[in-house]
């Protein structure tokens, strides 16, 4: 096995473009564990970690936020919880306080496990991912286009992972994940919601529940269309459960060692109806104190 080390990010643009079979590596919190536990041995490992430019954020001149591929979840939960509080939330659940200091976002979109605790939380926030290769340049990939199949991604072979843009949020935003341990283990399945009072829409996000992960278009159109942005009121329980139905139908889960299909459409419809909860209780303070 290779290993390849750039100087630059166009030298490491180049090296994937010669050497396309090669896997990106920046913390590595996945990939040494594939390698530990020999699932996975590539015929080369590129290492990302002399780009610099991937560890640093950045506001856009459209108010966006700019995320480096190599910013690790750590960073995300100290300096962008207040602009990015469901990507926060999903961070803090992220293996151990060593994992996060060391694992970033853009590794997990970069394995594309349906378990990766990121992805909820990124297509509830409707991120976009930008992505460049030496021969095409650079494209926007929106979040619902990225994810192809199990570990399957939209990424072109000679393509590299650069960045992820994200509105800082305009409302509340919630994560939540069933497992045996709150971190430090893989989902039976999770959950993301945030609330865009700016565009009077819904966002959401389904983890470990199908072959990749998902969002309820159903459950976020009913309930954009439900909710009383300009006068809210607590929620009935007939609009909760409606809500909580419709995300677990959306879900196309399988039977595994971490639980059953019934088990997480059941999970994923008590977490549907307990985090919009917590999110439209934050909502309707927001609003009375405004």
């Amino acid at each position: 096995m290779d290993f390849l080390r750039p100087d630059s990010w166009a030298d490491a643009l180049a090296l994937k473009a010669q050497r396309p079979e090669a896997k990106p590596i920046q913390g590595g919190t996945d990939v040494m564990v594939e390698l530990n536990f020999d699932r996975h041995r590539p015929e080369a490992l590129l290492d990302l970690n002399p780009c610099r430019e991937l560890f640093e954020y950045e506001e856009t001149a459209d108010a966006r936020l700019r995320i480096g591929s190599g910013v690790p979840f750590e960073r995300i939960i100290r300096r962008l919880g207040d602009q990015l509080p469901g990507l926060a939330q999903a961070s803090r659940t992220v293996g151990s306080p060593q994992i996060r200091n060391r694992g970033t976002v853009g590794g997990n979109l970069g394995g594309c496990s349906p378990a990766g605790d990121a992805h909820p939380a990124l297509l509830a926030a409707n991120a976009t991912i930008e992505v460049e290769s030496a021969a095409r340049g650079t494209r926007m990939i929106p979040i619902d286009d990225f994810y192809v199949w199990v570990k399957k991604s939209s990424l072109e072979p000679d393509e590299l992972i650069r960045a992820i843009w994200l509105k800082p949020a305009t409302g509340p935003q919630y994560f939540a994940k069933v497992g045996t341990r709150n971190a430090m283990v893989i989902a039976v399945c999770s959950f993301g919601i945030a609330l865009h009072p700016d565009t009077r829409t819904v966002g959401t996000g389904i983890g470990s529940a199908g072959p990749t992960p998902l969002r309820a278009h159903d459950a976020q159109e009913f309930l954009a269309a439900q909710l009383l942005w300009e006068n809210p009121g607590p929620l009935s329980d007939a609009l909760l459960r409606e809500f909580g139905t419709l995300v677990a139908s959306a879900a196309k889960p399988i039977d595994d060692v971490r639980g059953t299909a019934d088990y997480r459409r059941h999970a994923l419809s008590v977490m549907a109806r307990r985090s919009l909860g917590w999110a439209w209780n934050d909502y309707t303070a927001e609003r009375r104190a405004a």
